[in-house]
């Protein structure tokens, strides 16, 4: 499990979970498969904005599970979708 945050806030969150091509879009993210999920937009979107920021919820907060797929395919998935970020 990792999470990072991306320059452009909310914009560039939801740009790169619509850009990932292997990487499941998902909100559970406990699984074999990679996951990934923009929390702002997803888990947290109805949390006032005050409560998420005292919980390190950021607009540009990405979390990813990394699964068992190859890495070599992560890593070429995860630079195509932050170029379109």
């Amino acid at each position: 499990m990792i999470s990072f945050g991306l320059k452009g806030g909310y914009e560039a969150g939801l740009k790169l979970i619509n850009s990932v091509r292997l990487c499941t879009l998902a909100v559970s993210l406990g699984g074999i498969e990679t996951l990934i999920q923009h929390p702002a937009s997803m888990t947290h979107a109805s949390v006032p904005r005050k409560e998420k920021e005292e919980a390190g919820i950021t607009d540009d907060l990405i979390r990813l599970s990394v699964g068992c797929e190859n890495v070599d395919d992560l890593i070429d998935d995860l630079e195509q979708a932050l170029a379109r970020s």
